[in-house]
């Protein structure tokens, strides 16, 4: 693995994410990525759905570029809708489990107006530090 996670002495533990990573090797620095195919198509206009897209997305990305979930340093998402977000707390768990297993980098939420894609629901954005070969 090309990274270590950072927890401060005395910091309470952090749940679903970390508060730093250390990483060495090559940075990839991953587009964000919407809840839509490679076809670029919605085939699903909810939440947890897009969400599941859009984190296959980026693992789909990574795995291109030779690394692999365990590489992914910091994801940064954005929200169009806070409620549904915090309405769906045991799915949102439980799909990123089954995409990113237990891995948890660095992580930031952006609520936000709207994306550029009208349909889209969230828009999520990542960085990768792969093992140097």
């Amino acid at each position: 693995m090309s990274t270590i996670t950072v927890h401060p002495k005395g910091w309470k533990p952090a749940k679903g994410y970390a508060n730093g990573m250390i990483g060495e090797g090559r940075v990839l620095f991953v587009g964000g990525q919407i809840g839509w195919t490679a076809d670029q198509v919605f085939e699903v206009h909810d939440f947890i759905g897009q969400m599941r897209q859009a984190l296959c997305n980026i693992r789909d990305v990574v795995e291109a570029a030779d690394g692999c979930i365990a590489d992914i340093t910091r994801l940064t998402w954005y929200v169009t809708d806070k409620a549904d977000y915090m309405a769906h707390q045991a799915q949102v768990g439980a799909v990123y489990r089954e995409v990113m297993g237990y891995h948890f980098p660095a992580m930031t939420m952006v609520i936000v107006a709207g994306l550029v894609e009208d349909e889209a629901l969230i828009e999520i954005e990542a960085t990768a530090v792969l093992t140097t070969s």
